[in-house]
């Protein structure tokens, strides 16, 4: 942030004009299982290892419910190297719901360092769904998430291109 001088001789009122669009974000959930995209669920603003666990716990499996059950108890979670990830009671979670079967920092398989496009939702999903909901400018959050949930339905309905992503990462590692 810059400060504003405004020297005048007779208006002691300055008025600075701005012309940019309000900033706002919203964190996002989603995934790719056997060709399907999960999700998204629309996280809260502040996350943290408790936010992060409440979601595991009272959401996940409600997204996952189209997934065969077999492809459920052979699947791997995998995430980033996130603060919100990173903590010890979501660590101790995956342990116990995806043992030896997940991918994440200080996890049975650790997160590659500096390798933020390998998973699919990275080299993908983001830049895909970003390119449909940033298509025109976004007046209001509530907007924001209105077109981040047509955009999931726009990449639902193209399961051969979410298969085909989910082949290039099995190359790609």
């Amino acid at each position: 942030m810059y400060n504003t001088h405004i020297w005048a001789d007779e208006n002691l009122h300055g008025v600075r004009p701005h012309n940019f669009q309000e900033r706002f974000s919203i964190n996002v959930w989603a995934g790719i299982v056997n060709g399907l995209l999960i999700g998204p669920y629309i996280m809260p603003d502040r996350l943290d290892g408790r936010t992060y666990l409440q979601f595991l716990n009272n959401e996940l499996y409600d997204l996952l419910e189209d997934v065969p059950l077999e492809i459920r108890r052979n699947m791997w979670y995998l995430h980033d190297g996130a603060p919100c990830h990173y903590a010890r009671i979501v660590r101790e979670w995956l342990n116990e719901h995806f043992p030896r079967q997940w991918i994440g920092r200080n996890g049975p398989v650790a997160w590659p360092p500096r390798s933020p496009d390998l998973n699919p939702c990275d080299f993908y999903l983001w830049g895909h769904m970003k390119q449909i909901v940033y298509s025109t400018p976004i007046n209001t959050v509530e907007e924001l998430r209105g077109r981040v949930e047509n955009a999931a339905r726009i990449i639902r309905n193209d399961r051969e291109t979410l298969l085909r992503v989910e082949e290039n990462f099995q190359r790609r590692i």
